[in-house]
């Protein structure tokens, strides 16, 4: 983060006992540390809920680069090493994210409820499903159809919904990302990164989105730090391991 001065946000590090949380100065930009053990902390719920904690306590007023989970150094001065050899790298990316938060947004289906949906709307759908309901002797073919025409039929409505979704948050956030969907449920695993002073206005329009898209399912969780717009990270870790 960018900082003049030391800081500090109290004992809210990882821990049974929280240790401070502070900064290590390097010209104006701080790494946010706290001292611990040297040794592996596991990413269980409560270390990780303490990371967040930390994210989000630094982020009220400052803009982050974030940091993967666990990473350990073993003294002070290579944490300023770090931030004396990539300063030129943090300088740029802190002023690209700066006042710049990331929300996630991942979109989820019933998949039964749209394919009554497609076998109301399209007439071959339909069809095949009488047949397959009435016919006598063995249905393999027209099922085989069937489900091809079902699965075209869900991919065109799932790029007609993501491409519309985008669309209409496109003007309340400076950049996004879309990440694989995971299971035949999620339609939609995105990140999207979004100015401070537009921060209520995107949270209104996926609340709008979600009111108006009603048979899918919104989860929208942040702010984040830009985990998904900084690309510094992978050579921090770099930089971590050759200390």
């Amino acid at each position: 983060m960018q900082a003049d001065d030391p800081q500090r946000f109290g004992p809210i590090g990882i821990g049974a006992k929280p240790s401070e949380v502070h900064t290590i100065n390097y010209k104006d930009i701080a790494a946010v540390v706290s001292d611990t053990p040297l040794e592996v902390y596991d990413p269980t719920r409560e270390n990780v809920l303490a990371h967040e904690k930390v994210n989000e306590a630094v982020m009220r007023q400052r803009t982050v680069i974030p940091m993967s989970f666990g990473t350990v150094f073993k003294t002070r001065d290579d944490i300023v090493e770090l931030l004396r050899g990539a300063y030129d790298a943090f300088r740029d990316v802190l002023n690209k994210m700066e006042d710049k938060l990331e929300f996630g947004l991942k979109i989820l289906w019933d998949r039964d409820v749209m394919i009554r949906e497609i076998e109301k709307q399209d007439e071959d759908v339909r069809r095949l499903k009488g047949e397959i309901a009435t016919q006598k002797g063995s249905t393999y073919f027209a099922r085989v159809q069937y489900g091809r025409l079902v699965d075209a039929a869900l991919g065109t409505l799932s790029e007609r919904y993501v491409s519309e979704i985008f669309s209409e948050l496109r003007d309340v956030s400076v950049a996004s990302r879309a990440n694989k969907a995971i299971g035949d449920k999620m339609i939609l695993n995105a990140a999207f990164l979004v100015s401070r002073d537009q921060e209520a206005a995107f949270d209104k329009k996926v609340k709008e989105l979600g009111a108006r898209y009603d048979k899918l399912t919104f989860r929208y969780t942040g702010p984040w730090p830009p985990y998904n717009f900084v690309n510094i990270r992978l050579k921090l870790e770099r930089a971590k391991d050759t200390k």
